[in-house]
Formats: C-alpha cells, structure tokens, sequence
C-alpha cells in the first residue's frame, strides 16, 4: 500500500500524519519544534513513520505546511496551512464551512466551500493576543502549566475583564487583577474569554456559516472550546485530531498528487 504525507511545522510544535489510499490515518507524530526547524520536521516525520511501522520508501509523497513548510527539506511541494487547516477539517467535518484555527502564534479565520477550498480568510492584527502565547503569557504569570489553565478556567464564576491587546502587556495585567484580590480562576476565566472575543470578530469578517470547527493546538483546552461556544452561540465541531488538522490536509493534497499521477494522460482525441 502507497501512503502520504502531511508535516506540518508550527512556531511551537511541529506534527506530521500519514493516510493511506482510502484517506485514513494510518499515523501521526507530534514534537516540539524548538530552534532546529528542520530537525524538528524530520523528527516528526520519523516517528509517524515509527509509529504507524511504515518504511520510509511506502511514503511516495509528502507536503509541507505551517509556518516552517520550506524547512520540510525532504517533502515533495508545500501548501500554505491555511488551505491544509480548509482541506483536513472539511475532511473531517464534512458540513464545515467555518473554521478557527488557534495557534501559538496566531488565529485565523477560514471559511470553506463545501469541498474544502477557501472562499475568504484573515487573521488576528493585533500582536498575538487571541492566541496560544496569550494563554502562555497567563501560564507564565500565574505559574501554572499550560494543561491546567483549562481546568482552572472552568472553576471561575466572576471572569474579569481582560482589556490589553497586546501579549507584551497581559501578564502585567493578569499579575494586576492577583494583587487587587482576584481569584486565579476567576482571572483565568477572564483570559479565555477575551481570547473567544477576539476570535469572534475574526469569524465575524470572513461570515460565520454553520458549521465552525476548531483546529490548532488551542482546540484541547476545554474552557476555550466552553468560551468560544457561548459567545458564538453555538457548539464548535472538535476531533481529538484537531491540533493535527494541518497536517491531516497536507497529507490529503499529498494524496491528490499521487492519484492524479496515477491517472492516464489522455491526447487531443480523447484517447489516452
């Protein structure tokens, strides 16, 4: 069996996934991303290859994507990832016609046709607040992992109301609200919030169209998932594949490439 590749290589982290010829996963891989961009593509891929004990000679395309996509040094062709978040969550939620994707660094807003091409998108302005580093700048503040801030987030009551912009300036406003009292919760509560806020008005441009799903790494935080459908006003469609969606619609345009290679060249008459 022929498999294809997706590696998708982010400012934190860096996955890969590998379908085989029915669009299944056949395996994924996920690792830091650190400094070294290319070690962390082949890292990822190696272990996908590991994980779903595939020889690197069955893999017969490969697309890179994410923000580091032409350090995939060993793939075929690159796809940006907003047209490979499109694809892999169109492929999974196939009434998708929204998409959020929350990354470290930035979110974007996509709205797809029912095929998974992208009709219209954009993306935050305002330095990285709405983002994964927003929550790290809290994690940081408050000195909680990362894995908490969801599960403390939900324990809130009274959320305050978290007004910067700018990542630079959240954890002198976080530390703020702790020195007047706040409880962390409460506090933690505030930050989510604000961020579905802003993702919000991201979906709101490019026009919110039933169905949204959620992709990015941000998509495993449960009380971003609870903010973002109450201020939405509906339930995000999330897979426990959805820090994986990038990668998931690399490998599919991977795919394409290799069944269209597959398909016979036909002449002027029709013949092929």
């Amino acid at each position: 069996m022929a498999y294809a590749a997706g590696v998708d290589v982010g400012s934190t982290q860096t996955k890969a996934v590998i379908i085989n010829e029915h669009k299944e996963i056949a395996s994924r891989a996920l690792t830091d991303t650190g400094a070294n961009v290319i070690h962390a593509a082949e890292a990822a891929f190696e272990e996908a290859l590991r994980n779903g004990d595939i020889r690197e000679e069955e893999v017969e395309y490969v697309v890179g994507t994410g923000y580091g996509r032409y350090k995939v040094t060993f793939g075929n062709t690159q796809v940006t990832e907003i047209s490979c978040h499109g694809r892999g969550a169109v492929h999974m939620f196939p009434g998708t016609r929204t998409v959020v994707d929350m990354g470290g660094q930035d979110t974007k807003a996509i709205r797809v046709s029912d095929s998974g091409e992208i009709v219209d998108f954009c993306m935050n302005d305002k330095c990285a607040a709405g983002t994964g580093r927003f929550l790290g700048a809290a994690s940081t503040a408050l000195e909680i992992d990362l894995p908490q801030l969801g599960p403390t987030a939900l324990r809130g009551e009274r959320a305050v109301k978290i007004s910067t912009t700018c990542t630079v300036f959240a954890e002198s406003e976080v530390l703020s609200w702790l020195g007047k009292g706040k409880k962390i919760e409460d506090i933690l509560l505030g930050v989510h919030k604000s961020i579905a806020a802003r993702s919000a008005g991201l979906l709101r441009r490019v026009g919110i169209e039933e169905e949204v799903t959620f992709t990015g790494g941000v998509a495993k935080n449960l009380a971003m998932i609870e903010t973002l459908n109450e201020r939405l006003g509906l339930e995000v469609n999330v897979s426990e594949d959805s820090h994986f969606m990038g990668a998931l619609g690399a490998a599919l345009f991977a795919l394409d490439h290799i069944l269209a290679s597959r398909s016979p060249v036909r002449t002027a008459g029709g013949r092929s």
